[in-house]
């Protein structure tokens, strides 16, 4: 098939550079394929905005890694190829264990979220329920 003398050059580039590299290096995460598949221009943007910090240089890539396992690793995310191919980076660039386990434990406080949260509300309504029902037994006192 021959191209149109008149066609754009940039026509025959992809449409989404970044999204294609990531394919190619193995960096691509399956799981965006569907998204990627109904929008790529939007991907390709969203790739570009979250990537941004990652290629700006402004941090060294071994903290980037780390901060990749904390996010991979968050109760929010917990996806578990992602911290293993973050930590087998990490490792590569001369993470030691410690500093991973370090990491691993900062990221698990996110998790005492729900008793920062839970904890007041139960007690708020735990006086208000005995306020309603003055017969109700008062919570137990942990010895």
């Amino acid at each position: 098939m021959t191209t149109a003398p008149n066609a754009p050059a940039a026509a025959a580039e992809s449409a989404t550079p970044l999204c294609d590299h990531l394919r190619r290096t193995g960096e691509w995460n399956p799981n965006w394929t569907p998204f990627a598949e109904l929008d790529p221009d939007w991907t390709e943007r969203f790739m570009a905005m979250g990537l941004k910090p990652m290629m700006s240089g402004v941090l060294d890539a071994k903290t980037i890694e780390f901060i990749a396992i904390a996010v991979d690793a968050s109760c929010t995310h917990m996806y578990a190829p992602g911290v293993r191919r973050h930590i087998r980076k990490a490792l590569e660039l001369g993470a030691t264990p410690q500093q991973i386990t370090a990491v691993l434990q900062l990221t698990s406080v996110l998790g005492i979220h729900t008793m920062s949260l839970g904890a007041p509300i139960l007690q708020e309504e735990l006086a208000a329920f005995q306020t309603r029902s003055p017969q109700a037994p008062a919570p137990a006192a942990q010895a």
